[in-house]
């Protein structure tokens, strides 16, 4: 093991374990964002923004999951065997243990990779498509400090987002094997994840399709109105909100119970599940707060309003279909 990964491990072996795993994360995501930014502001170019965030928090997760092996097996390096790794399709069915993940570890971890690797090449194909530029950024990639806030801000995100993974993921997978191995929470959770998942994806799909079709001229709709978009003014960013709020749901069922609370190193106190209560919400909070208010709907909304507000078309959908979440009919 190198001197300096046994640096960092020595540096952030906190007494909280929770904080062992949240403040490495931490540094990683800041760490890539400050790696990306840097030629990102000298090229005046946001073709990989989007990309790097993605890998960001595929990396974290990553991190996060294979930490506690990393520690053991730095902890055991002058011994005669080393703690193996842990098997990602073993953990599936496992309740957790010495060799072995609590399945909510592997599976919460995966359902971020799922989501991250779909959204970034998604993202990455399109802005690639539009020869590299985003209209997000025509006031901000000509200002290196105004940039330079972007990717931080990109960082803080993934943090924010992250906060119910990365504790889960802190918990000692031999503690986590003291919980039932399926729970009402983690139905709820994994529901929501898979149903707001397909939701977005299928949202992505259909206005895609339909570029595709306006370029090959096949429709000379100016906006899209079919499919899910006929149910939803964004159901693309509905479907995101709702697969953060099913990973927090299954997160927090277990960050709650008293198993959750001593393995993160919390006193289990009201005070402390509360507290747990809110790392879990911050989550789904934080995307839905940037959609709604920042980045979303609200840029979304302005470029169309700026574009076809004076037609009654437009006007007519806008007023029959809700903004956020869909209409069931």
């Amino acid at each position: 093991m190198s001197a300096i990964v046994r640096a960092l491990l020595n540096a952030t072996n906190f007494r909280n374990p929770f904080l062992r795993t949240l403040i490495p994360a931490i540094g990683l995501a800041y760490g890539l964002q400050a790696a990306t930014a840097i030629p990102s502001i000298l090229g005046q170019t946001e073709r990989f923004y989007d990309l790097s965030g993605s890998l960001t928090y595929i990396s974290c997760t990553a991190l996060s999951l294979y930490l506690p092996t990393l520690r053991a097996r730095y902890a055991a390096s002058s011994a005669a065997t080393m703690p193996a790794w842990p098997s990602l399709l073993q953990s599936l069915t496992s309740k957790g243990g010495v060799s072995a993940w609590n399945w909510r570890q592997v599976v919460l971890s995966a359902a971020v990779t799922i989501w991250a690797a779909r959204l970034g090449t998604f993202l990455f194909s399109r802005i690639t498509s539009e020869n590299g530029q985003d209209s997000r950024f025509d006031k901000i990639r000509v200002s290196p400090p105004k940039f330079a806030v972007a990717f931080f801000a990109q960082a803080t995100w993934v943090t924010l987002c992250l906060m119910p993974v990365l504790a889960i993921n802190s918990i000692p997978a031999t503690t986590l094997a003291a919980l039932p191995f399926f729970t009402v929470t983690d139905a709820i959770g994994i529901w929501l994840y898979i149903g707001g998942l397909g939701f977005e994806a299928l949202a992505d799909r259909q206005k895609t399709q339909w570029m595709k079709e306006k370029k090959e001229k096949k429709h000379s709709e100016e906006f899209l109105t079919r499919g899910l978009w006929s149910k939803s003014r964004h159901p693309n960013y509905f479907g995101e909100s709702t697969l953060w709020t099913g990973i927090a749901t299954t997160a927090a069922g277990v960050m709650l119970t008293s198993i959750g609370q001593s393995g993160m190193g919390f006193s289990g106190s009201g005070l402390a599940r509360l507290g747990a209560l809110a790392m879990a919400a911050v989550s789904p909070a934080f995307v839905t707060f940037l959609l709604l208010k920042v980045s979303g709907v609200p840029l979304s909304e302005q470029k169309y309003d700026k574009r076809y507000g004076d037609r009654q078309d437009y006007q007519e959908w806008k007023k029959n279909t809700p903004m956020f979440i869909p209409k069931l009919k």
